[in-house]
């Protein structure tokens, strides 16, 4: 806005400046004999036209709105630097490759972490256990329940417990109810390796665990480690996450700020400055016009 004001100034000194010099040079002194006729003839015939010109000025050319936005929408920041507003259009960009960059790294080490905390869940954690423990201290966890009407194990040809039945123990966990809240998710899904590690009726499935424990609100080291593990992985995907929405944040703001940069940037001073020839009786008369507009 500062430089507008200097341009104007500048030229309205200059045009007084240059129309004071054509008005002493084109001024023609004509000696009249008092015949109005004879007179007429005379100042016509000394008469020159004079060719003016008209100094206008439109700072730059405008802009479009919706390139400026689309622009900031592709690449948040371009719009800006399109409207001629680069500080603004680095600090946009500067987000957005610092978001994708953060969203990136956090979104692996959340990876990382997760196949981390999976693989040690393989490792120590085991359905039958827990299915062992739970079925040998029904009589603390609910009399009520009969064992006999749950088959629960599986076993191989010689005997062996190899696995659970995945629906007779869920069948089991909620007849027991109370502390019983959860039944084990399917092996291998996000709930099941969410629920050992949450909830305490899964404390006594680790391999650290006390079979002789009668309580099973008594967590192992093992339970509180991979708790730990897995927190940490949650809050690794929630920097990452973070990211992802500042990305969307940063697009959003961008594409708004470009169109109202666009904007403010067509608000441009035009200055039209002319001079017309006014012819008198015996003289030239130059008379300066100046037409200023601000276009919103």
């Amino acid at each position: 806005m500062k430089q507008y004001k200097i341009i104007v100034l500048f030229m309205i000194i200059f045009s007084v400046l240059h129309f004071k010099n054509l008005h002493a040079q084109d001024f023609v002194k004509v000696n009249l004999t008092g015949n109005l006729n004879f007179d007429s003839n005379i100042q016509l015939s000394s008469y020159h036209p004079i060719v003016f010109t008209s100094i206008e000025n439109e700072t730059q050319g405008k802009k479009s709105l919706a390139l400026a936005g689309v622009l900031s929408g592709i690449l948040p920041g371009a719009g800006e630097f399109y409207a001629g507003r680069y500080l603004k259009a680095g600090i946009f960009f500067t987000v957005e490759a610092a978001a994708i960059a953060t969203a990136l790294i956090y979104t692996r080490k959340g990876d990382n972490q997760t196949n981390y905390f999976q693989n040690y869940a393989n490792q120590h954690w085991s359905a039958v256990r827990y299915a062992t423990w739970t079925i040998n201290n029904l009589k603390y966890l609910n009399p009520n329940v009969d064992p006999t009407n749950y088959n629960v194990f599986v076993s191989n040809s010689s005997g062996t417990v190899v696995g659970v039945n995945w629906s007779e123990l869920n069948r089991l966990e909620s007849a027991i109810g109370g502390g019983y809240s959860h039944n084990l998710a399917p092996f291998g899904t996000q709930d099941y390796y969410e629920i050992i590690g949450k909830y305490p009726q899964f404390s006594h499935g680790w391999d650290t665990s006390n079979p002789n424990d009668s309580d099973f609100h008594i967590l192992t080291q093992q339970f509180l480690l991979y708790a730990h593990a897995r927190g940490l992985a949650n809050s690794l995907y929630t920097t990452g996450n973070t990211a992802i929405i500042a990305l969307f944040v940063n697009h959003f703001l961008s594409i708004f700020d470009a169109i109202w940069s666009a904007s403010s940037y067509n608000r441009l001073i035009a200055v039209n400055l002319s001079v017309q020839d006014v012819n008198m009786a015996n003289r030239s008369e130059l008379i300066s016009t100046l037409n200023l507009s601000y276009n919103f």
